[in-house]
């Protein structure tokens, strides 16, 4: 089977996200935390593998099976199959999509240019010192068609 984690870091233990997050200081570091087997994971990691190259000044992409590495899931709550969450200067980076969590992104983005607006809004917050950042789109609709709420 066809896996991203061949191509983006994937990291094994707590003590490799930690210092992953914590020894980048000019970029934003995107952890992705899922369960590989899942169908969402696997949609989102090729779409991390596309913007790769396009973000790779700005930000750093790991990925993290929460089959291997569960240290985190109480405390971020990563329950969905598939979760990504934001750092920056060892500060976890809040995101207002207009979803009512600010945590994670926790659903399939399928369109890469979205996702890269994401990573550049963001990036330009932290810049400026901020840690809740408000995203100039909201993807409340979106979540709505997908999950017919």
């Amino acid at each position: 089977m066809y896996t991203c984690n061949t191509f983006i870091k994937s990291l094994k233990n707590r003590i490799e996200i930690d210092s992953a997050i914590f020894n980048e200081k000019t970029r934003l570091v995107i952890v992705r935390f899922g369960d590989v087997s899942s169908k969402d994971t696997m949609i989102m990691d090729n779409i991390l593998l596309k913007i790769e190259p396009i973000i790779r000044n700005i930000a750093v992409i790991y990925l993290v099976d929460l089959n291997i590495v569960n240290d985190f899931t109480q405390l971020y709550e990563l329950y969905d199959p598939c979760s990504i969450m934001f750092f920056f200067r060892n500060k976890h980076i809040m995101v207002d999509l207009g979803t009512g969590n600010n945590n994670k992104i926790n659903w399939t983005i399928n369109n890469k240019n979205d996702l890269i607006q994401i990573v550049e809004t963001v990036y330009r917050g932290v810049i400026k010192g901020k840690i809740l950042i408000r995203c100039n789109r909201s993807f409340y609709k979106f979540i709505r068609f997908c999950y017919k709420i």
